[in-house]
């Protein structure tokens, strides 16, 4: 009765408008404002948001973040472009394929859907709208290939999700890359079938093409190297076990300020004081949502809550397969008005005693859940990444929403070959072990 009690006011706050770190902080203590017998006080919820915040796990964050910024103001995502647009360009859908393939490296390095589809969004967009492409199909491109920045290792959500439910970073990171690759794949064909159908303007395409070709093929790649060589160097190290993902992520920062103000020298000393603001800013909400996160869920967990809620599960999502279904679609409805990270942070901690006493692994439920919510990131009526794109269109949100329902049909079917084939996230696991 107390934990339905609770759960209600969590819901009504997030009705009425309030934000959801706030939402998290009042219904953690809703119990002890309301003189409900607990098992805790006021400075026991403030311990439980310091180690929430306060983990060497939890670093890795604004790490990533900070290394996004730096190489989407240093251009980076325009040089991974040129390398796939010299392989792929003048085949049938080769650069909106192109533009699929940047964000897959790119969400190798930020590590964030939203960053994902802002770096690579306002370069490419000009480009193939002037190559002759309807400019909201590739609003819509942008904005679901840009939520692989999210699934794609390194992962802001999955360090989330491994921080507060004592899962593997490590091992979430490696079982992302066959997950985002099946997803990313998923959305070329259907640009396939739309270029193919929709027809391109060859002659611009072909002329692009071929003045990257004019450069010859060393130095196009030389120009794009220090690039590609950077999700390698990154995401190498922690596989090898030479780094953990929290010293990886401090790696990335200075590899990515080598490259931008050495080698490309598309950044000035002067534009780093900017940059660490712009990470702080982005890192300071999180790092409440994360902690008040921890608190909430250590109260669910003292007042019974994750208890009450297996018993539930086991009684009427009898099996892991029910339950698997009954998730996707919660996060899916969840996705349609919540960002991956509060959602991760809420469910996260409640979900995986659940489903782990069905047998599903943990990492595989994170995969699940991440892939799910990233989905989420271009459905409306709230997903981020349409709210970052279509400005560069000067098209409004629901408009490339509706363009990119397609594309969500995509990754939707993608989604359920990863949920009910577990082997496909956990074999690169496995097989590293």
């Amino acid at each position: 009765m107390i934990i339905g009690l609770i759960f209600i006011v969590f819901l009504a706050l997030l009705m009425l408008g309030i934000p959801i770190v706030i939402s998290i902080g009042v219904t953690t203590i809703f119990p002890l404002l309301t003189n409900i017998a607990t098992p805790y006080r006021v400075d026991t919820i403030v311990r439980w948001a310091v180690q929430g915040a306060d983990s060497i796990t939890v670093i890795a964050i604004p790490m990533f973040i900070l290394a996004g910024a730096i190489m989407s103001k240093g251009g980076v995502s325009k040089k991974l472009f040129d390398v796939f647009a010299y392989f792929v360009g003048k085949r049938t859908a080769g650069l909106p394929m192109a533009t699929i393939m940047t964000c897959l490296f790119y969400g190798a390095i930020s590590g964030s859907g939203v960053a994902t589809a802002a770096a690579v969004g306002s370069m490419t967009i000009p480009i193939l709208t002037r190559l002759g492409y309807d400019k909201i199909f590739v609003a819509a491109l942008v904005a679901t290939a840009g939520s692989l920045g999210v699934i794609i290792p390194p992962s802001i959500p999955f360090v989330m999700f491994g921080s507060l439910t004592n899962t593997s970073v490590g091992d979430l990171f490696v079982a992302g890359i066959t997950p985002g690759i099946l997803i990313g794949i998923s959305l070329m064909v259907y640009a396939y079938y739309y270029c193919k159908k929709n027809g391109e303007d060859k002659e611009k395409i072909n002329k692009m093409v071929d003045d990257l070709h004019s450069k010859g093929f060393f130095r196009v790649f030389k120009e794009s190297f220090w690039a590609v060589l950077s999700p390698v160097i990154i995401l190498g190290g922690i596989y090898s076990g030479v780094v953990t993902p929290t010293e990886a992520a401090t790696a990335s920062v200075f590899y990515s300020l080598f490259i931008c103000l050495f080698v490309y020298k598309t950044l000035k000393l002067s534009d780093i004081p900017n940059l660490l603001k712009t990470g702080v800013s982005q890192y300071a909400g999180l790092v409440m949502l994360l902690a008040l996160a921890n608190s909430f869920s250590r109260m669910l967990t003292v007042m019974q809550g994750a208890q009450i809620v297996s018993d539930f599960v086991i009684t009427y999502l009898k099996t892991g397969v029910v339950l698997l279904i009954g998730i996707n679609i919660l996060m899916f409805i969840m996705g349609m008005f919540m960002d991956t990270g509060p959602a991760v942070a809420i469910l996260g901690p409640i979900l995986v005693p659940v489903a782990a006493s069905l047998g599903i692994n943990p990492v595989h439920l994170g995969i699940v859940m991440v892939s799910n919510l990233a989905i989420g990131m271009v459905t409306p009526p709230f997903g981020m990444n349409l709210f970052v794109v279509s400005p560069l269109i000067d098209e409004s949100s629901s408009v490339v929403g509706f363009k990119a329902i397609p594309f969500i049909i995509a990754f939707t079917i993608s989604l359920i070959i990863i949920t009910f084939i577990p082997s496909l996230s956990l074999f690169l696991v496995n097989a590293m072990k």
